[in-house]
């Protein structure tokens, strides 16, 4: 149903599943499973992986923790879109990427819930893409020290708004991974 003519196919992104991003983050092996699983069925299914690595000063480009986890890891045929802004579209070609694999819905995972997973899902749905978030592919870590709410409340927030999101001829949705279907949007008893 995206508003992209043209573009009927799926992709998987993920996103900034690195050393230093992932480090601390809430259930952090659970959801690298997880966005590992999406990863696999996408292959088997012929679906587009599409890898966002973020760069900034606190994170240079060719660090250690710059790197994707150890137990994700990405094949030289799947695009790569570095980013340093929290909206992975943002001064990227990412849009380019999705137009050359005629690609108007996106089923995301990644990191951080509160920052470029928030940042990406409107961006994309702004851009015209239906957007499928997976609950229990992205996670956040610890910010309470500077007064957000503890990463088990960001992540439950993040799935529970994101579930509502509504706008003409787009579709946006959260499922788990177990019921991600690549095929089309979640089915309403899947949500």
């Amino acid at each position: 149903m995206t508003t992209l003519p043209d573009r009927s196919r799926t992709a998987l992104l993920v996103i900034d599943v690195q050393n230093g991003v992932v480090a601390e983050a809430h259930r952090r092996d659970e959801v690298v499973a997880n966005i590992a699983a999406l990863v696999d069925r996408a292959r088997a299914e012929e679906i587009p992986v599409v890898w966002v690595q973020h760069s900034d000063e606190d994170l240079p480009r060719g660090s250690e923790d710059w790197q994707y986890v150890a137990e994700l890891s990405r094949r030289d045929s799947e695009p790569l879109v570095h980013k340093s802004y929290g909206d992975s579209f943002e001064g990227t070609d990412l849009e380019e990427v999705l137009a050359g694999a005629g690609v108007g819905r996106l089923v995301v995972s990644g990191a951080e819930s509160d920052a470029c997973i928030r940042s990406t899902i409107h961006g994309a749905f702004v851009r015209g893409y239906d957007v499928t978030l997976v609950a229990d592919a992205h996670t956040a870590g610890d910010k309470s020290a500077w007064g957000a709410p503890p990463p088990e409340q960001v992540i439950a927030h993040t799935n529970l708004y994101w579930r509502w999101q509504a706008a003409p001829g787009r579709t946006a949705g959260v499922t788990e991974t177990k019921a991600v279907t690549f095929g089309g949007p979640v089915p309403a008893d899947k949500a």
